[in-house]
């Protein structure tokens, strides 16, 4: 049993959708996902692909975003360690940074405020050089 009751079998389908996220190195959708499996051959259900995804997310094997319109993003994780991540808004690609200054901030302002077990989450966003280099000049 996994965090908040989620269970699943290893299936080749749930095999399917690891290795998936292990080729793609930007944050990726469920639905997008499913269409990269289908692409490859893979008969692998959306809503088995959002199992697997909970999952994965559950035990801390993916990074989870939200973008502003609520659509959930996924990323197979590159470290065990606390981390956070500077992504690209335009082609997706993404870094993983330790940020020892932002847990020191993160733990002050905990405390100033009376609050302990705090967890957080960061993402920069930002323009990553290669779209940069191709954008027309404004």
């Amino acid at each position: 049993m996994l965090g908040r009751g989620t269970t699943v079998r290893a299936t080749r389908q749930g095999d399917a959708v690891c290795a998936a996220l292990a080729e793609i190195d930007a944050f990726t959708s469920a639905q997008d996902l499913h269409a990269h499996l289908r692409d490859m051959g893979q008969a692998v259900g959306l809503t088995t692909v959002y199992r697997h995804l909970q999952v994965l997310a559950d035990r801390g094997e993916v990074d989870v975003l939200r973008r502003d319109d609520g659509e959930t993003l996924y990323r197979r994780c590159a470290t065990d360690n606390h981390h956070h991540h500077l992504v690209c808004r335009h082609c997706g690609r993404t870094v993983e940074v330790e940020g020892p200054e932002i847990e020191a901030w993160t733990d002050r302002v905990a405390a100033a405020a009376g609050f302990t077990d705090v967890a957080h989450t960061l993402e920069i966003y930002g323009t990553c050089a290669g779209c940069a280099a191709a954008a027309p000049p404004s």
